[in-house]
């Protein structure tokens, strides 16, 4: 499926991979991939194994049950934002083949609240599943958006995350700092309910800023941070494509996530749930990500060059390497490089 539709226009492309899992999953499966040692549990949650699919690949959640037939255990729909919005003009999806990564200025692009979780609404599923929630571009006030997403997405989720991480929407990363950060996350831990809280950063991030959010997320008692999203960094690039303007993911992205990863594992002294995304791409870099600190690991662009059978093979192999190594569970390697 990959090598018939690289050919096409990216976002095209996407679209029909969409339509394809959205039918896969209306068959009978084998769900998600689970052993003893891959189960794992974070915020309550049961998860069959700890590799879930990032925000951004199905935004509107039309494709679900086709997502974990890959074998996924997790499923984070979204960015979904109060009302409908296009998003930036195309061409916003840009292929670095070369390099194994992609540049992507979508600016949340979704159908909205309302559309996409009535794709949730009464559905039986065989994983778990997030709902990412941001705000309207033109929003007066983001904050009433993002309890907006949380208020009516937390009785459908297992989990539902604050994304404040995106690059493509201008001003959106001011909320990850200080007096803005500690009023989001006030007032959406009131609205969830008893859903679990994650809160989603960006890569892009200094050292004091980090500490600054570890201390608001422990103190608002969110779940679980993710991170995180795209870099708006420039590493060496040989694809053409690699100045394009957007959040660079994928391969690229690893060695800046990788160390943000252990930035916030420093800063939280263990205290909180970490939930590692960007440039997992195999079962040896989930595995490297656990031992870092992360409870729960997420791909997407990844998939891009790796295909539907990358999920079992990253999963199989993860397995493999915990056996290797006597560990029982996924939680008994967190953390212990």
């Amino acid at each position: 499926m990959t090598r018939l539709l690289f050919p096409l226009d990216p976002e095209r492309a996407h679209g029909l991979a969409l339509r394809a899992l959205a039918a896969r999953g209306r068959l009978p499966s084998r769900g998600p991939v689970t052993s003893p040692r891959l189960a794992t549990s974070v915020a309550g949650i049961a998860f069959p194994n700890p590799l879930g699919l990032a925000a951004g690949a199905d935004k509107n959640g039309s494709a679900v049950p086709g997502w974990f037939a890959l074998g996924l255990g997790a499923v984070e729909i979204g960015t979904l934002t109060p009302l409908p919005q296009p998003g930036n003009p195309r061409p916003r999806l840009f292929r670095l083949t070369e390099d194994q990564g992609v540049v992507n200025r979508f600016g949340f692009n979704n159908a909205g609240l309302d559309a996409g979780l009535a794709h949730m609404a009464g559905r039986r599923r065989r994983g778990v599943l997030g709902i990412n929630v941001g705000a309207n571009k033109d929003a007066a006030d983001r904050v009433a958006d993002y309890v907006a997403g949380v208020s009516r997405a937390a009785p459908l989720a297992d989990y539902v995350t604050v994304n404040v991480s995106s690059p493509n929407t201008p001003g959106l990363r001011d909320l990850q700092h200080g007096a803005a950060l500690r009023d989001l996350l006030a007032r959406c831990g009131a609205a969830r309910g008893s859903t679990p809280l994650f809160l989603k950063v960006a890569p892009d991030l200094e050292p004091a800023a980090i500490d600054d959010i570890a201390r608001a997320a422990i103190e608002a008692r969110v779940d679980a941070v993710v991170i995180g999203n795209t870099t708006v960094s420039r590493p060496a690039l040989a694809s053409g494509h690699g100045g394009e303007a957007g959040g660079l993911s994928g391969r690229p992205l690893a060695p800046l996530a990788r160390e943000r990863l252990g930035d916030f594992r420093r800063a939280t002294g263990g205290a909180l749930t970490l939930v590692a995304a960007g440039g997992i791409d195999s079962g040896a870099e989930a595995y490297a990500r656990i031992r870092a600190g992360a409870s729960l690991c997420q791909l997407y662009s990844a998939l891009v060059f790796g295909g539907a059978g990358l999920p079992r093979r990253i999963l199989r192999d993860l397995d493999a390497a915990l056996a290797s190594d006597g560990f029982a569970s996924v939680a008994e390697a967190v953390g212990t490089a």
